[in-house]
């Protein structure tokens, strides 16, 4: 009896320690509005040192290039949780890194696209110290993604890396993070005087609201920078914003999606160099149509170019401005649901995803702004963006993917929702739509 007695003491102890260790990882939903919060007030100080570099020539000089990235061997595949990072076990078409530099004869920048499911934080991390004034700094690069869901994986760390990248290898980091630095080198050796135009359409056939289906909208523009060299070469920078996620997680065939398709094509009609950005995905998935996922593929990548080969054209000033910048982005910290009041506290956040810089990027080429963002960006977002810098004669572009990740941002009207984007992936609190929209305005005003 002493025994039994003994043993329920002992147990009732280790469960006391048990709630007291859940207690230490977990809280509340925190609700407070992001204007009383110091992240808000902290990227108020940021943004208000931004200056406008209206400096300018009358001439762009252009470079662009590719560098495969296809594995020698099989890897882990990023992309579908259900997959458990397997790896992949055919090549149905090589993946890349593309690059396209610019010179006004008074700056450089860089705009780099890779097929990966996001620029991973681990790659950007070497690159911040690889990119310096020698090649163009890391500051003045603007990086995107495809978003394909059957590329390259490995880079990932932590619990989500596990998941949607597979076993980390720092090898793989250092092999993307050159391959990057070699595409942006080679560009840059290549430039010459080109024009800059600016095209933009709509896409309503290809791409509709995941999340919420009819009740929510979508952004059907397909937006694209062209530049047209003096010994008459083409190229193209397209973004649209329906998710790369033709091929399903049961296909272990790495490819590039549709983005791939797309490019190809491209390539071998009007233009000779295509490049491709994941836009503002977030909530907005494609429409497949076809036999399966390689029938689907060429039928989005067909809907899509149709509408950018019938792109309206857009005027661009005389004046060859360019002007590169990247920001710090405070946020609240990172609290994921566990349930849709109940978070982990921020330290088990970043014990078990890791702690990497968060910041925002924007390009201004001519009358184009690029602005390019942490997370899966909703599309729902955009379309009031887009009509606000049209009023300050700006062309907007938004993209995801920019090198750093924070999870989705969503429509703040759908955060209570017990959905994928809105409680799987939504990592750093309530009202970030709403903020995220004021941080755009934000740099519409200062370039």
């Amino acid at each position: 009896m002493k025994f039994f007695k003994i043993l329920l003491k002992l147990i009732g102890a280790l469960f006391l320690i048990l709630l007291l260790a859940i207690a230490t990882m977990i809280t509340t939903m925190d609700k407070t509005p992001y204007q009383q919060m110091s992240y808000y007030k902290e990227w108020k100080g940021l943004i208000s040192k931004i200056k406008k570099d209206t400096t300018s020539s009358s001439t762009f000089r252009v470079g662009w290039s590719k560098v495969n990235i296809t594995p020698a061997a099989p890897t882990p595949m990023a992309g579908y949780g259900n997959r458990r990072g397997r790896e992949y076990t055919s090549v149905h078409d090589s993946v890349y890194v593309r690059a396209i530099v610019i010179d006004n004869g008074i700056s450089q920048a860089a705009i780099v696209s890779a097929d990966l499911l996001i620029i991973p934080p681990t790659v950007t991390r070497i690159l911040q110290t690889k990119l310096t004034e020698k090649e163009i700094p890391f500051e003045k690069v603007f990086f995107g993604a495809t978003h394909t869901h059957n590329s390259v994986g490995g880079w990932g760390t932590g619990i989500s890396g596990l998941f949607f990248s597979g076993k980390h290898d720092p090898k793989v980091a250092e092999r993307l993070a050159d391959a990057i630095f070699q595409a942006i080198v080679k560009a840059k050796s290549q430039m010459e005087p080109a024009r800059l135009t600016y095209m933009e359409s709509k896409d309503t056939l290809d791409i509709r609201n995941r999340l919420v289906g009819d009740e929510g909208g979508v952004d059907p523009e397909v937006r694209s920078i062209g530049f047209v060299t003096e010994s008459g070469k083409k190229a193209v920078l397209s973004s649209y914003g329906a998710h790369s996620t033709i091929m399903q997680s049961k296909n272990m065939a790495l490819s590039r999606d549709y983005p791939g398709v797309l490019v190809d094509s491209l390539e071998n009609g009007r233009y000779n160099f295509a490049m491709y950005m994941a836009g503002a995905v977030g909530s907005m998935g494609p429409i497949e149509k076809g036999t399966d996922d390689f029938d689907e593929m060429k039928n989005q990548a067909f809907g899509v170019q149709q509408a950018l080969l019938a792109s309206d054209t857009v005027p661009q000033n005389d004046k060859a401005i360019l002007q590169a910048i990247t920001i710090p982005l405070p946020l609240r910290e990172p609290s994921p649901r566990l349930t849709m009041d109940i978070v982990l506290r921020p330290w088990a956040f970043k014990k078990a995803f890791g702690e990497y810089p968060v910041f925002v990027k924007a390009l201004r080429i001519g009358n184009i702004l690029m602005v390019g963002m942490p997370c899966d960006f909703s599309g729902e977002l955009v379309g009031g963006l887009d009509a606000y810098a049209k009023t300050k004669g700006l062309d907007l572009m938004v993209t995801s993917f920019n090198g750093a990740y924070i999870g989705y941002i969503t429509h703040d009207k759908y955060f209570d929702r017990d959905l994928y984007e809105t409680k799987t992936m939504s990592w750093y609190g309530p009202y970030n739509g709403t903020y995220l929209q004021e941080v755009t305005r934000d740099i519409i005003d200062r370039m």
